[in-house]
């Protein structure tokens, strides 16, 4: 995945453990895929919260014993953060917590609010002050605020305000809570570890720490997990399913099950789906590594075409380590990539990514395996054309950015450079996902990406004021 889409968040918890923090350190370095700017960690040890956070990655900040002692306790909540709400300082650092009336609760979020500012502005307001930039800090105000008398129905009164995306975990002196929105746009599920239970936003958290994946946690569901164990709940008005496509094609990690569906599996069926939609004569498939990987396999299998490796990654680079200038700013991609030319030079080369968001990087691949002797380049990618930003989680570029919003495909293939250049269809990827055609009326998943169509209002987008929420004071019943 290139020209800077990034992932959302993720999010973990356990309950009943005594190694809680070292397992929700462990599920989140599973989780890292979808968040490296900043992790963080608390635990609770009966009424007492510990807590740690750091910028970067999870094994650079949470292995060493003295930081793991430090988060005594037998329940524990993470989060892997990519800012999507909220500038990036410490500030905006989750899980987020508070002193509230029922004592210590922390909270970590999966999406993003699109409700937010409207919210934020009135309780501004009745006198709320805010800490942070991050849509999530809006929940707590909510929660603080909210009238009810358990802190059950105080969660459910504030979550009933907002709208968007959002996968939550809340941690609190007595127990867990986990719920998710009502269209499940961001995915979360439910394990056991011996007699702990685990929440986390991809199964391959569970994994990592050898759990038992249970089942998913439902559409606008909330489960409370205590010392009686785990209780469902449907607190919300039932709406139909949205789940975001693109987790599918991109932004989970292909060896996590999802929604009961195979990552992996889901992958390679759409590089399947993409050779039946687009034949055409070649010598090799290569992909664009990580994430070209399984549709590559999938394409090639379908195709008949040898897989071959044609790109080979450095998985020792992260960022960039040396300051780009305009002498040496051709090596960003030669940090990262470099073309294994005797599976290319004077072959014709089709190569696969899932997507393209700007072209940018995507061009410089072109050029690196035409630089490596390719007779032809076809280029094709794994999903339909990406011509709107997402505003439920992922950090998109402005619709302005995204290549494919404003020049045709015939104009990205001259920009990239390709001698060819293809896209599976909108119907295709629903096809090698759902086994059926796109319901134009009410699709079955959010693909507001692929088709400018955003299945949740855009309250704080488009201005429009929200029926709910009308007063917010401690006069509220």
């Amino acid at each position: 995945m290139f020209d800077e889409l990034h992932e959302e968040c993720g999010v973990f918890a356990i309950y009943g453990s005594q190694d809680a923090s070292v397992n929700t350190a462990l599920g989140l370095h599973a989780l890292q895929h979808r968040g490296q700017e900043a992790a963080g960690i608390v635990a609770m040890k009966g009424e007492v919260a510990n807590f740690h956070f750091a910028d970067g990655l999870v094994a650079d900040n949470f292995t060493s014993q003295k930081i793991l002692k430090k988060l005594e306790g037998d329940s524990a909540i993470g989060h892997v953060r990519y800012s999507t709400a909220g500038k990036k300082n410490a500030r905006n650092y989750q899980p987020i917590y508070a002193e509230l009336s029922h004592g210590f609760l922390a909270l970590a979020h999966n999406g993003n609010l699109t409700n937010a500012l409207a919210l934020r502005k009135k309780l501004i307001n009745c006198g709320a002050i805010f800490q942070s930039t991050m849509d999530t800090e809006v929940i707590i105000h909510l929660i603080a605020r909210s009238q009810k008398n358990s802190l059950k129905e105080k969660i459910i009164d504030a979550t009933s305000q907002i709208e968007g995306a959002f996968s939550l975990v809340i941690i609190h002196k007595d127990g867990i809570v986990a719920l998710r929105d009502p269209h499940g746009v961001r995915p979360l599920s439910l394990a056991r570890l011996g007699d702990s239970y685990v929440v986390a936003s991809e199964t391959c958290a569970f994994d990592i720490i050898g759990a038992t994946f249970e089942r998913d946690i439902e559409n606008g569901e909330m489960i409370i997990i205590d010392k009686d164990g785990v209780k469902s709940l449907k607190p919300f008005e039932p709406k139909s399913p949205k789940f975001c496509i693109f987790e599918y094609v991109y932004f989970a990690r292909p060896d996590s099950v999802i929604e009961g569906k195979s990552v992996y599996d889901m992958r390679k069926n759409i590089g399947i789906q993409l050779a039946k939609e687009i034949k055409i004569e070649a010598d090799v498939v290569v992909p664009v590594p990580d994430s070209g990987v399984a549709g590559a396999i999938g394409y090639a299998w379908q195709s008949q075409i040898p897989f071959e490796l044609g790109i080979i990654r450095n998985h020792y680079v992260g960022r960039t380590f040396i300051e780009p200038t305009d002498r040496i700013r051709h090596f960003g991609v030669k940090l990262k990539h470099n073309a294994n030319v005797t599976a290319i030079k004077d072959k014709r080369v089709i190569l696969i990514d899932d997507s393209i968001v700007r072209g940018t990087t995507s061009k410089k691949i072109v050029q690196l395996i035409r630089d490596a002797g390719a007779k032809e380049i076809i280029m094709l990618i794994a999903s339909p054309p990406t011509i709107s930003p997402c505003f439920y989680g992922v950090d998109t570029p402005d619709k302005k950015d995204l290549i494919a919003s404003h020049l045709s495909t015939e104009e990205i293939r001259q920009m990239i450079g390709a001698d060819y250049l293809g896209y599976l269809s909108i119907d295709g990827l629903y096809k090698a996902i759902a086994n059926t055609v796109r319901n134009d009326e009410n699709p079955q998943y959010c693909d507001a990406c692929f088709s400018d169509k955003y299945p949740i209002r855009l309250i704080d987008k488009i201005g429009v004021e929200m029926p709910l929420f009308e007063k917010i004071n401690n006069d509220q019943k």
